[in-house]
């Protein structure tokens, strides 16, 4: 597999790769590793949620938004 980047975001991944004392194509590995993993665990989180929903498994409003208070104060 082939990935172009332009001008600008080969020396931004240079000077990163540098800084973090890694060679730009190790640093693109595990960026890409890492964004797989994340992008597959939040599908799996919405794929529960819709299972969830077909179930008729709800929370109330007000639930949710006891939910969003306590994550907002963490």
């Amino acid at each position: 597999m082939e990935v172009h980047l332009s001008p600008e975001q080969q020396a931004q991944l240079a000077q990163i790769a540098s800084k973090a004392g890694t060679a730009p194509e190790r640093l693109v590995t595990n960026v890409v590793a890492r964004y797989l993993n994340e992008e597959a665990r939040f599908l799996e989180a919405i794929e529960k949620g819709i299972s969830a929903a077909d179930r008729g498994e709800f929370i109330s409003e007000e639930q949710m938004d006891a939910r969003l208070e306590a994550m907002f104060k963490a």
